[in-house]
């Protein structure tokens, strides 16, 4: 609808679409007033009767699933309407040149009063996504502690308490660790000398392989003149395997007979793995001792979850512990398996088990470069194949496993109930109790723990075929019933097999969770993002879009999407791609949505229904990776999750599926769950042992010389284990011996903690004003320039000037320079905010270079798009930020005194910016996102020059393609082909927490 509208009641002709229905909602007039109540009454009239029908069509239901789960009626309302409401546009400053778009005259200028009642309807349709919109920034808001937080302590303060009153530096573990070196003098003794220690550091750490080590040692003179007191590789060995002390346990080899063959298991003392996590100094004044309950509010309603310790089952498990014995300190056990092929091919496999506790902030622990994980075993890789028959064979595999299994956790038994003392970092003795909390793993090995079978779920009981449904009641295996059937071993073969079939699992011989105190596997199996989401929702998602939208366009799509810093551009397109990465699934998530607007689907079907069954599933993805979880977010993750499912029958209709039972799907509905009793999903995410696998198995196997590699695995390793924890003391010694503070937990932000960095010197010294509009593409660069020092020019000011009388002030100006200094790009850089030791990385960045020739080819200019802030209102950061491009630029030093007065304080760097529209109240009911297109004023762009202190991050916007992508747009040339774009939401966590 374009063009103006006149109001049927009072005969106001110079209204919008918007505008109209604005105005008859909060006019005076009671012509007008009438309308609107009489609009009022017919929406609720036919909610009335859309809600009678639904009821009478539900009599004959089973289920309540499908494409209608009760609130189809809202999901098909009209569109909201894409222009800003009248009284929303004189929220921005005169000076930023914000004007609405120009509309038409209507073909018909007499609208009758059925079109009005219409009108009002998008209003409301509009209205109601504005409060859900609202509704869900205050959400993201507490959730994120903007407005503080509520420690509540465990009540018995004997928990977690330490065993002694004092704890000095003298009994910390780098003052016992020195003691074993008995060396004052020398920080770096066993070797002599800063530069053996670095020489001996890399070599271990960053070197070569030891046979070229001890080739560059025999170098005639290298040795001498480096003063080392090692020759090769063999002696630089027993000086690590002699004088240096153990940091970590020694490997155990212990072998394991099925069928008659015998298979190595290499395995650490589990205990004396939890000492060294639990003692490590870099870890003493980040552990946590005791479970809390972190709330929002001081009325304790809205609960917050992030780290282990603020989850249910510390706190649960710490009372029953107290029942036993009051006054210890849980160590929660996080377990993890994998296999994983060590070799490209000869199908070379490791199978690694990893260790870690909850009592180590989960910053910390998904950082495999900060120790956090131990490497506690290498399982037998063997797949039995001297056993012939296929049933028996797989039921032995899975007695291996849990045997093996068994042998490692074998004295946590005994130590989680009685407890062990234990020295922390800082020297503080406590008495622990390590319990087994959680098992990190894909599909197969979470079957492999539980005894499970293909295709159920392996933590509830709800049927292979109601895994679909999102609505079936489920309920935890009950452990006790599934003990009580695998004691019934002792009664014989039969009625053991009979036993563990009625409570739906296979029959396992001891299986290692049967003893441990406070275990339930069932409970402790823990969501896994990376198989169950990328790998798994994702994979199938992508399947299915190709069969529905054709493989042809998608690709087509994701050729002309622009550049951004967190935006990886598929020059082939996304559906030839193989063997695809969860890496790359992640990549590809983050514009999937954009990309499938408007696109024609077969039939004709409506594509609503698929944009918001994709929309559902992407929400769910990225709510269940939030670092800190409210009451609030889980009940909107458990919504996106009802959001697919309430539209996933449009794959069923495009012929793409015939049911939704896939285990990986199903698993979802555990998420709410798991947060609620660990802590957020990445405390247990898979992706994190994915990573271990590099430094602790593929590295291992690559040093050894593939023979018996298993031995020389864990001897590399071990040394390895040995340089890095004396890398550590002595940067202890050589900062003085020094004891941090202890570390105070709090809900992590949903953004990392940044700051805006510019290079020194500009990336060209000197562009004229000619090439700025040229190559750069700052067509309006002159007048832009003009207004921002007539506006700066008169200071502190308080009379506003309109846009005529600027542009009056803007003529006289004339500029003392004719070149520039202008910067290619600003970027983003991480500040370690939670003060965990992290290191500075590259969060994002925007670039603007311009067209140059390389040989005879024309490189196209790049202008990124970014959030710029316009207002400081701290409610509502969406209505004080848009949309821009940008070039940045720095005045000449000589020229500011010509152009300002003293009084004026000039930013260092300013940034020319070419505007988009203003937000709209609303965004699209099926997408979710806001569509924006550019700001003109008379037809020409409006810009502005802006500081670049005010550009908030880098901003992605995906093209409008319409039904078909045109085919002469370029990722290069699209932001200025393309009149219309939506804003992506999906670019990274906090871009979507406050734009979902």
């Amino acid at each position: 609808m374009d063009g103006h509208r006149t109001c049927s009641a009072c005969g106001r002709d110079d209204l919008t679409v918007t505008g109209l229905s604005q105005h008859i909602a909060k006019s005076r007039d009671p012509r007008c007033h009438a309308l609107y109540s009489q609009s009022r009454s017919r929406t609720n009239n036919e909610a009335l009767n859309e809600a009678n029908e639904a009821e009478l069509a539900f009599d004959d239901a089973d289920f309540f699933e499908g494409d209608y789960n009760g609130n189809e009626d809202e999901l098909e309302r009209p569109a909201a309407s894409e222009h800003a409401a009248d009284s929303d546009e004189d929220d921005f400053d005169d000076h930023l040149l914000f004007e609405p778009e120009w509309e038409a005259a209507p073909s018909q200028p007499q609208a009758d009063e059925d079109n009005d009642l219409d009108l009002l309807d998008d209003a409301f349709a509009d209205d109601e996504l504005e409060d859900q919109q609202n509704a869900r920034q205050d959400i993201e808001a507490r959730a994120r502690g903007h407005s503080g937080f509520v420690r509540v302590p465990y009540p018995d303060p004997r928990a977690g308490r330490r065993s002694m009153s004092h704890g000095s530096v003298d009994h910390g573990a780098n003052a016992a660790y020195g003691a074993h070196l008995a060396n004052d003098e020398n920080p770096y003794h066993p070797f002599n000398s800063q530069i053996e220690w670095e020489v001996a550091r890399w070599a271990k750490l960053r070197g070569a392989t030891s046979t070229a080590f001890s080739d560059l040692l025999s170098i005639d003179g290298v040795s001498e003149r480096l003063g080392l007191s090692f020759k090769n590789a063999n002696e630089l060995n027993k000086i690590i395997d002699h004088e240096l002390p153990t940091g970590r346990p020694k490997f155990k080899r212990e072998q394991v007979v099925v069928a008659g063959e015998s298979f190595d298991v290499y395995y650490r003392d589990i205990i004396e793995c939890i000492k060294s996590l639990y003692g490590d100094p870099d870890f003493a004044r980040y552990l946590t001792f005791a479970p809390e309950r972190h709330y929002t509010d001081e009325d304790q309603t809205i609960r917050l979850f992030h780290d282990m310790h603020t989850g249910k089952w510390w706190w649960n498990t710490q009372k029953k512990l107290d029942q036993h014995r009051p006054g210890g300190t849980i160590i929660p056990i996080i377990i993890s398996t994998d296999k994983t092929q060590v070799t490209m091919f000869r199908n070379k496999s490791a199978y690694p088990m990893y260790l870690t506790i909850g009592n180590i902030p989960k910053e910390i622990r998904r950082k495999p470069s900060r120790g956090g994980h131990i490497l506690l075993a290498y399982l037998p890789t063997t797949r039995l194949e001297h056993i012939t028959n296929k049933a028996s064979r797989r039921r032995s595999i899975a007695n291996l496993y849990h045997a093996c299994m068994s042998r490692v956790l074998a004295p946590l038994q005994h130590a989680g109930l009685e407890g062990i003392n234990m020295r922390s970092g800082d020297g503080a003795l406590r008495r622990c109790h390590p319990l087994f909390a959680s098992f990190v793993g894909d599909y197969p090995e979470q079957l492999l723990a539980t005894g499970i079978k293909f295709g159920d779920c392996p933590k509830c009981d709800v049927e292979k075929d109601d895994t679909e449904s999102n609505t079936v009641p489920l309920h935890l295996r009950n452990i006790g019933e599934v003990l009580d059937a695998l004691a019934a071993l002792d009664q014989g073969n039969l009625a053991f097999v009979r036993a563990c079939a009625a409570v739906g699992i296979k029959p396992l011989i001891h299986p290692f969770w049967e003893g441990l105190p406070f275990a339930n596997i069932f409970q402790g199996v823990t969501p896994d993002v990376l198989h169950q989401l990328y790998q798994g929702l994702v994979k199938h998602l992508l399947a299915w879009l190709e069969a529905a939208c054709g493989a042809t366009e998608i690709d087509a799509r994701c050729r002309r999407l622009p550049p951004n810093h967190h935006i990886r551009l598929f020059a082939k397109g996304i559906t030839t791609l193989s063997r695809v990465s969860g890496t790359e699934h992640a990549q590809i998530c983050r514009f999937l949505l954009g990309i499938i607007i408007d696109i024609r689907l077969p039939n004709n079907l409506n594509a609503g229904r698929l944009l918001r069954a994709v929309r559902g599933l992407l929400d769910f993805l990225y709510l269940a990776q939030y670092p800190c979880h409210s009451t609030e977010t889980l009940q909107l993750l458990d919504e996106a999750l009802d959001l697919f499912h309430e539209n996933k029958l449009i794959f069923v209709e495009l012929g793409i599926r015939n049911n939704f039972n896939l285990p990986k799907l199903h698993a979802a509905r555990h998420y709410h769950l798991m947060i609620m009793l660990f802590g957020s999903t990445d405390n247990y995410n898979t992706e994190y042992t994915e990573r271990l696998h590099i430094d602790l198995a593929k590295d291992a196997y690559r040093a050894t010389n593939h023979k018996d590699e298993f031995a020389q695995m864990t001897r590399w390793l071990e040394r390895k284990e040995k340089i890095l924890r004396h890398q550590k003391y002595v940067s202890w010694r050589l900062a003085g011996g020094h004891q941090a503070d202890p570390y105070h937990s709090r809900p992590p932000d949903m953004t990392f903690g940044r700051e805006q960095v510019m290079t020194k010197h500009p990336s060209a010294k000197s562009v004229s004003l000619e090439k700025l509009a040229t190559d750069y593409g700052a067509t309006h660069f002159h007048d832009a320039l003009a207004r921002f020092i007539a506006q700066q020019s008169r200071g502190n000011d308080p009379a506003p000037l309109d846009s005529q009388a600027l542009d009056v002030l803007a003529r006289d100006i004339h500029f003392p320079f004719h070149r520039l200094p202008v910067f290619h790009k600003v970027k983003w850089c991480s500040v370690d905010a939670r003060g965990h030791g992290d290191a500075h990385v590259t969060l994002d960045s925007i670039h603007a270079k311009p067209q140059r020739n390389v040989g005879a080819h024309l490189t196209a200019r790049r202008s990124d798009t970014a959030l710029v802030r316009v207002g400081m209102n701290a409610k509502d950061l969406r209505g004080a930020l848009s949309v821009s491009q940008r070039y940045h630029v720095h005045l000449p030093p000589k020229s500011i005194p010509l152009l300002f007065p003293p009084t004026v304080h000039l930013p260092t760097h300013l940034a020319y910016v070419e505007w988009f529209t203003p937000f709209p109240p609303a965004p699209d009911r099926n997408s979710g996102l806001y569509k924006l297109s550019r700001s003109l004023r008379g037809g020409e762009t409006v810009a502005s020059i802006v500081p670049v202190a005010d550009i908030e991050r880098s901003v992605h916007l995906i093209p409008r393609f319409g039904v078909i992508a045109p085919r002469e747009w370029t990722s290069d040339t699209v932001l200025e082909d393309c009149d219309t774009f939506w804003l992506n939401s999906y670019i990274d966590r906090y871009t979507f927490s406050m734009f979902r």
